[in-house]
């Protein structure tokens, strides 16, 4: 049996998930459907994913948002990769960049080149053939004519929620101020029917998007779709967020402290910097893990610790019966390679594309949203456990537990397929591409026992002028380029000092 087509659409939750999905839907359904936001100022929203990735660009672009008033409004800086200090040892660092690094050949990646090299004596490291890379460690950017520099965001995500409200008002999406007392559900199909808020109002609907944060009020509290917790592989459980004044102009990419039980982040925008500690509970009490942040963090202290819980996993179903889940009610990852906002966007983007343009809406189209979605989470759960599973560190109880844990077949594959022959294979339009599983594995302390054998073929000059080339072609563009802070004032207008 299928369901009639949504003609109310009804966004529960506001926050940077409830208003990215508002502002898409009424952008581009238009006058198809009405679309109403129920959301309370007394509830607060979690506002600490303030790090992106390149995919954002495509977002805002297809919502027709102007580049320079987007970062202006949210104070945004340009974010070129993440700086992992620690997470191989005590010590060491990586740097996971976006774009490219080398050049690849039909039949081989670049780090086959590159591992011939150093077989032959080449010094050079793998980043210094990555131009993301360079001109980040040199904090220099600028938009490069055909897109040659790939990047994202650092932003403000509460401003950005607050950009986005405009935006969808403006195109006529209704807020409703309120908090959800109850949800109805239709006594014969068991598909929410209604909204209910603290003063009585109902709100009705034809399909629901819950964007409640972890509270999940409608997919999971009203539904009961299930959870699977994957805590087993991911043992962090908690965060603690702090802002901080600027006292330095802001580098164009975020940092990844590892500590004795989990990290730390720091991510420059204009006008301040945001921190925070992640950190699992059954090796560090809350009360230590604010006097370590607080005692990691450069400049003033601008607010109060926001304190957070959560259970690492994700939705067994993302979208059920009428109501599909968005942002943390559909599942969470901790912000390690700043995934959050990217699911909210795949999210928005894969319920649009489902949506039909008349009729009614086929249970093979939910069944394929909650594949597509699910199939993302798991990838990107897999990408973050190699952080953690991949590490030379013994140095606490915390990281011991991470190197002894067993972990998924899908990611045991790739590790040894990397370790044993230094192959990696993107599979089914996975996020993080061949260039980020290299970096992080490379910068986790894995080294390829093979190359391919092509790579031999190049004779020692033909090898030595293929390398230096990339490197110098490297270098001059990154020495052409301005500091990224200049570009940023010149560019959307940097907040006062």
């Amino acid at each position: 049996m299928t369901a009639p087509m949504p003609r109310r659409i009804v966004v529960a939750g506001g926050g940077t998930a409830g208003w990215m999905t508002a502002a898409a839907l009424t952008r581009t359904l238009g006058r198809t459907a009405a679309v109403t936001l129920v959301e309370s100022d007394t509830i607060g929203t979690v506002g600490v994913g303030e790090s992106t990735i390149p995919p954002l660009i495509t977002f805002n672009r297809l919502l027709g948002i102007t580049e320079a008033e987007f970062m202006a409004a949210t104070q945004a800086t340009f974010k070129l990769g993440i700086q992992f200090d620690g997470w191989k040892g005590p010590g060491d660092s990586y740097f996971h960049a976006f774009g490219l690094t080398g050049k690849d050949h039909w039949a081989a990646g670049f780090q086959h080149f590159w591992l011939e090299g150093q077989a032959r004596g080449h010094q050079q490291s793998y980043d210094d053939y990555c131009l993301e890379l360079i001109a980040a460690r040199e904090s220099k950017f600028a938009h490069l004519p055909d897109d040659r520099l790939s990047y994202a965001y650092q932003l403000d995500s509460t401003l950005y929620g607050r950009f986005l409200r405009r935006m969808a008002e403006s195109d006529g999406a209704r807020r409703i101020e309120g908090r959800i007392a109850r949800v109805d559900l239709d006594g014969e199909s068991g598909d929410i029917a209604a909204l209910v808020l603290d003063d009585g109002s109902r709100v009705e609907g034809d399909l629901f998007v819950d964007c409640t944060g972890f509270r999940a009020l409608l997919i999971e509290q009203a539904l009961h779709v299930g959870y699977d917790d994957w805590t087993h592989w991911l043992p962090c459980d908690s965060a603690i967020a702090v802002q901080t004044e600027s006292v330095r102009p802001p580098v164009p990419y975020t940092r990844a402290m590892a500590h004795d039980a989990g990290w730390q982040w720091r991510i420059p925008l204009q006008h301040r910097v945001g921190n925070g500690i992640v950190y699992c509970s059954r090796y560090l009490t809350r009360e230590a893990a604010l006097d370590r942040l607080l005692g990691n963090v450069e400049g003033k202290v601008l607010t109060e610790p926001n304190m957070l819980r959560f259970v690492t996993g994700a939705r067994r179903k993302q979208w059920h019966r009428n109501c599909v889940a968005i942002g943390l009610a559909g599942g969470f990852m901790e912000p390690l390679e700043s995934t959050s906002i990217h699911l909210i966007q795949r999210a928005i983007l894969r319920l649009i594309r489902l949506l039909p343009a008349a009729g009614a809406i086929s249970p093979h189209d939910i069944a394929e949203f909650n594949d597509q979605q699910l199939t993302d989470m798991d990838q990107i759960r897999d990408f973050l456990i190699l952080h953690y599973k991949v590490t030379e560190r013994r140095d606490s109880p915390f990281w011991r537990q991470c190197a002894a844990m067993d972990i998924p077949d899908s990611l045991a594959q790739k590790i040894g397929l990397f370790r044993e022959t230094g192959r990696v294979f993107r599979r089914n339009d996975e996020l993080f591409a061949e260039n980020s599983w290299i970096q992080v594995m490379l910068g986790q302390g894995i080294t390829p026992a093979a190359r391919h054998p092509i790579a031999a073929k190049l004779p020692d000059e033909e090898l030595d002028r293929f390398l230096s080339g990339l490197r110098q072609g490297i270098a001059t563009t990154v020495r052409g380029l301005p500091a990224h802070s200049d570009y940023v004032s010149r560019y959307c207008g940097a907040a006062p000092t």
